[in-house]
């Protein structure tokens, strides 16, 4: 009976905090957007329109400011801002979140996902929509996922069968599953900030990365790496998270429009990325770059040589996860 009521007496606790994070009797609830690239990238894009639609669908109750290219908050503060309501949006890369919850490295195994539209379907399903709420604990509430695209592989030999990576040093962001990777590969990971890649690679440092077309295409990585192959092993995506107090102490009618809102641009912005990617790869060809196609039997191959790597993280991962994600696959063959 005492626990009850102290659970009761608790909740009512965080709604009024909550309500308070909000601000909501002292005029517009603002809502700052922070995120660290441009405006006219897909997830810059996003951030526009979201404020375009919530502050024309509810005039005077919401403002909405955004912050592009890192001048508010970067990579390295963003996610302890969002947990002290120094900002109320961000759209970081799901491998920013490894320290937070280990259940998003799903997206990280090579070769789990048959393809963009596998990872579509997971992450509509109960289980994908689970892993929005992992980190609450940590006062971080996923609110969509954002594609940036699927990951393909470069390099300076063509890439056909796992052997062929043998040797070769793979620059990757900070993440223990990429690591694994490229080590069951018998290759080496070099974690390197984005802005180096183009460098190490032009200088050998690196032999090799993993990036969507787009990234590939913006940043002229094809340009120093003759060879790449459509692998489409990975994703690279952004979860849109906020301060849960804050974001559930909007009152319900107005959070329900918002919830609204980022239904329609999370539609575009996945749209956006994904016809991106698609322009890009053309471009890429056209400039003479070597594309290589995975055969069925080829990628058969390499998701076989990735079975330990998935096994290796399935504890912490969870193997319903991973079995949720690999259902995804065998309803598209059906």
């Amino acid at each position: 009976m005492f626990k009850s009521i102290l659970a009761i007496a608790t909740s009512a606790l965080v709604l009024a905090s909550a309500g308070a994070y909000a601000n909501q009797e002292s005029g517009p609830i603002v809502i700052k957007f922070s995120h660290v690239v441009a405006d006219d990238t897909p997830k810059g894009q996003g951030a526009i329109l979201f404020k375009k639609l919530a502050e024309e669908r509810l005039p005077g109750k919401v403002k909405v400011e955004i912050y592009p290219n890192s001048t508010l908050y970067g990579d390295a503060n963003e996610l302890e801002a969002l947990s002290n309501n120094e900002v109320q949006l961000l759209a970081p890369s799901l491998a920013k979140f490894e320290k937070y919850t280990k259940q998003l490295q799903v997206f990280d195994l090579p070769f789990l996902f048959d393809d963009l539209e596998a990872v579509n379907r997971f992450q509509k399903r109960a289980k994908g929509r689970q892993l929005l709420r992992s980190m609450e604990d940590h006062n971080i509430v996923g609110l969509a996922y954002w594609h940036n695209g699927m990951k393909q592989l470069s390099a300076t030999k063509p890439l056909l069968v796992p052997a062929d990576a043998g040797g070769l040093i793979f620059r990757i962001q900070p993440s223990s599953v990429l690591e694994a990777q490229f080590s069951q590969l018998g290759a080496t990971a070099m974690v390197l900030p984005f802005a180096e890649v183009f460098d190490a690679l032009k200088s050998g440092k690196v032999q090799g990365a993993e990036n969507p077309w787009s990234n590939i295409y913006s940043k002229k990585l094809h340009t120093v790496q003759p060879y790449i192959t459509e692998t489409n092993h990975g994703a690279l995506d952004y979860m849109l998270v906020s301060n849960p107090r804050f974001w559930y102490g909007i009152p319900h009618h107005i959070r329900v429009e918002l919830e609204g809102v980022i239904d329609e641009v999370t539609y575009e912005v996945n749209r956006q990325a994904e016809a991106a990617n698609q322009a890009d790869r053309k471009r890429i060809e056209a400039a003479g770059s070597t594309i290589t196609t995975l055969t069925d039997e080829q990628r058969d191959a390499w998701r076989q040589a990735m079975q330990p790597v998935w096994q290796q993280f399935e504890s912490v991962i969870g193997e319903d996860v991973i079995k949720a994600a690999q259902t995804v696959n065998r309803k598209k063959r059906d």
